[in-house]
């Protein structure tokens, strides 16, 4: 009942017959029974569960394009639990006994799902729930329960940095001591900026995706977050490669490209959708994520951006999360978001949505001029927009295709 599956039970002295009844109407897809009991589902059409059959249907997010039904198998599953397990370290008594988590994050969502609902409970480790997420009452549950772990996304984080004087002022926060960021990458000025409010607390970053079954890469302590941008080593029995999207080649250290993954927790394949399937997963098992990345010379995986979301310039290619991330450091933007813009001389060229701090009267020209400085002429910014918040998913990311769809149709949010 926790998986919020439905429930149907019957007496165990009812007869095969009586029970075949009940099956036909209710049409269960699993039973539990005892050894004793098994031989009246004879016959009941009840199949058996086997560890590469389906387990899970999530839908995928749909920030790139229509959201899809990813299937996931008991082996993807059972081996992400494993995964969490290690992750962090509740094959340790004292660590698991030792460390209170709250749930800050949907477990509709796959990051909610695999850490929470099976990860952590197939731990034995406490978790608090809340009934949804705000502010106020996930900061009311840390000081009661004494919560030491928040795993949470970047756009939490950020909302407790600028928000730290008040948050310590009105809450206990002394228990706490890690927070794992999982959904976007986190930039330098986030990290210490937090750091600089929270110093007891470590942060530490994750990568995955509704198609690996979740975590992919996760960085292990505070100076491996410190190599910025980087979502850590790849989880373990997890094999990756970096491709040339176009020419299929695998590319060496410190080359960009797309990221490929290959490991028990890759998907089974996209539900009712064969042509899908077939162009992401190879016929040798590699997951072809759709996200740019290299690594570094010691291993570490660094996300560029969704190839996808790429901006095509005059035949280069921009990232948004780059410029959004260059944004993010002028003092008066509290949020920004950058989308393609379509135009017939160029193609596509950067348009900023930004969010402005309180009290500032930062212009588009002031904006533009801030970005030009810093970036290629093929990066900067041509166009800007002003709005009160940057719609993002349960999951942190952004909603490209909402600001996209506003863009050229001068509507509003």
């Amino acid at each position: 009942m926790s998986l919020g599956a439905l429930i149907t039970t019957t007496n165990p002295l009812n007869t095969t017959r009586e029970i075949s009844k009940q099956i036909a109407d209710s049409k269960p897809f699993l039973a539990f029974t005892t050894p004793e009991l098994a031989p009246k589902l004879a016959g009941s059409g009840v199949p058996v569960i086997l560890l590469g059959g389906e387990k899970a249907l999530l839908y995928s997010s749909g920030t790139t394009g229509e959201s899809k039904g990813v299937v996931s198998s008991h082996r993807n599953m059972i081996a992400m639990v494993q995964t969490i397990i290690g992750r962090y370290r509740l094959d340790d008594e004292d660590q698991r006994n030792g460390n209170t988590f709250i749930c800050t994050v949907p477990m509709f969502h796959i990051y909610g799902l695999v850490a929470f609902a099976t990860g952590l409970l197939a731990a034995g480790a406490t978790i608090v729930v809340l009934p949804k997420f705000e502010m106020n009452d996930l900061l009311l549950a840390t000081s009661k329960y004494k919560v030491s772990y928040f795993p949470l996304v970047p756009p939490i984080l950020v909302a407790m940095a600028n928000h730290a004087d008040h948050i310590k002022k009105n809450y206990d926060l002394s228990s706490l001591k890690h927070v794992l960021s999982g959904g976007a990458p986190l930039g330098k000025e986030v990290i210490e900026g937090f750091m600089e409010k929270f110093p007891n607390v470590v942060i530490m970053q994750g990568y995955g995706l509704t198609e690996s079954t979740g975590i992919g890469a996760t960085t292990d302590c505070l100076e491996e977050s410190r190599r910025y941008g980087t979502a850590g080593l790849l989880s373990p029995s997890t094999e990756a490669k970096i491709v040339d999207p176009e020419s299929g080649k695998a590319l060496g250290v410190n080359q960009t490209g797309e990221l490929w993954l290959r490991s028990h927790t890759v998907m089974k394949g996209y539900f009712n959708n064969h042509e899908a399937t077939v162009s992401t997963l190879t016929s040798d098992g590699w997951l072809k994520t759709g996200d740019v990345c290299y690594f570094d010379e010691d291993g570490f995986l660094f996300v560029v951006d969704r190839l996808k979301e790429l901006i095509k310039y005059k035949g280069y290619q921009v990232p948004p999360a780059e410029l959004e991330a260059l944004l993010l450091t002028h003092p008066e933007i509290a949020d920004a978001a950058v989308i393609p813009f379509p135009d017939k001389n160029v193609g596509q060229f950067p348009m900023a949505y930004v969010v402005r701090k309180a009290g500032s009267n930062l212009s588009e020209n002031e904006i533009m001029d801030f970005v030009a400085k810093q970036v290629a002429p093929y990066k900067r910014i041509r166009r800007v927009a002003f709005i009160d918040s940057v719609p993002k998913n349960a999951s942190g990311k952004i909603l490209r295709k909402d600001l996209i769809k506003m863009a050229t149709s001068g509507s509003k949010l």
